[in-house]
């Protein structure tokens, strides 16, 4: 049994990686063409563009493993019943059960692989990715600027800067605003300074040349300092964050950002559908395993051409359901967790229901 796992295991990693990197190909190729405007437009040379790409490449991976697993799962499978041989494994007592085990248990490895790729090394290509679009192509970028900076470090503390330096961490034109907790529409303090700057030993902002106006009982006092040093909720790397998209965010920081928005009190629904999506995503290669091999153990006319139509198909339905179920977990209609494994759980019932009909 050994040397008949080895036998279709390597069949099926060939494929796969066949599979995988011919998807990257024709993908950079297409996103290519349709970047060749803004890279001519921008004076970008060779030497940049390839390296977009290369920083671009992680992602294209991240996005074809499910798809070139279920590609290997019916290429391999479909190859064995073209030939006959999963005819002659069940002829001497091997069932499919058997048979899919293997081929379940690289899935998984690889799903628990692509949770780490997905949710580290991916990040960190997309930041510089970023980096070199926000610089040089400037077009379907996110980005913004560090002009007009606004903050809710808590539900009654509102903070705005007028402009943020994130090499001195030195923030100009501040104004601190606090509200009353029972009734936010009062105003109880306002602090404004010419300038705010970080302190990395005490993990604290000191505010610069200021005034303190603080409002009690309809009256207003009015105080003024050259030194304040206060203790947010915020800190330099938060700043930077609200720059990045989450797909700039490995799996800490993106949790991170996200306690921290609920803390300010905004509805953080996107940013958690967007964290337990990168932990669902990775398992659609498992699952598009167990749905691909019983579904092509069975003998169809039309061959490879069949198999790749089936594969589009099935990729198609599973981004319809993907997409659908993160507009609504985005609307806040359902649970982010419920969100990010709807689609999965649903493939994953179809194919353990598949998994159970089909021929043995």
């Amino acid at each position: 049994m050994r040397q008949l796992d080895r036998y279709i295991l390597r069949q099926f990693i060939l494929t796969a990686i066949f599979a995988i990197v011919a998807f990257v190909v024709v993908f950079l190729s297409v996103d290519m063409m349709e970047n060749l405007d803004d890279f001519i437009d921008h004076n970008a040379t060779l030497g940049i563009i390839l390296t977009y790409y290369l920083y671009f490449m992680p992602e294209i991976i991240k996005l074809t493993i499910p798809v070139g697993m279920l590609m290997s799962a019916l290429f391999t499978t479909g190859r064995l019943s073209t030939f006959n041989e999963l005819t002659a494994m069940k002829s001497s007592g091997i069932s499919l059960y058997r048979m899919i085990i293997p081929l379940l248990a690289f899935s998984l490895f690889v799903s628990a692989a692509s949770i780490y790729f997905n949710g580290w090394i991916v990040p960190q290509a997309n930041k510089k990715k970023f980096a070199i679009g926000r610089a040089y192509f400037k077009k379907g970028i996110e980005y913004i600027s560090k002009n007009n900076v606004f903050i809710q470090d808590s539900p009654t503390r509102i903070i705005s800067l007028g402009q943020y330096d994130d090499l001195a961490d030195v923030a100009t034109v501040v104004s601190l605003q606090e509200f009353d907790a029972v009734d936010p529409t009062i105003i109880t303090a306002r602090y404004d300074a010419r300038e705010m700057r970080w302190q990395p030993d005490t993990k604290s902002w000191t505010l610069g040349n200021g005034t303190i106006r603080t409002f009690t009982d309809g009256k207003e006092s009015l105080s003024k300092f050259t030194s304040l040093e206060l203790t947010l909720n915020f800190t330099p790397d938060d700043i930077r964050k609200k720059q990045e998209h989450p797909d700039e965010m490995d799996y800490t920081s993106l949790h991170r950002f996200i306690e921290n928005q609920k803390r300010a009190g905004q509805d953080a629904a996107r940013w958690e559908v967007d964290y337990y999506g990168k932990i669902a995503f990775p398992f659609a290669s498992f699952i598009v395993v167990l749905f691909g091999v019983p579904f092509s153990s069975v003998k169809r006319r039309g061959g490879l051409g069949v198999e790749f139509g089936i594969a589009v198909a099935i990729c198609f339905f599973y981004m319809i359901f993907l997409k659908v179920s993160q507009a609504f977990g985005y609307n806040g209609d359902l649970h982010p967790v419920l969100t990010a494994w709807l689609a999965n759980g649903i493939f994953l019932v179809l194919g353990i229901y598949n998994l159970i009909r089909v021929q043995k």
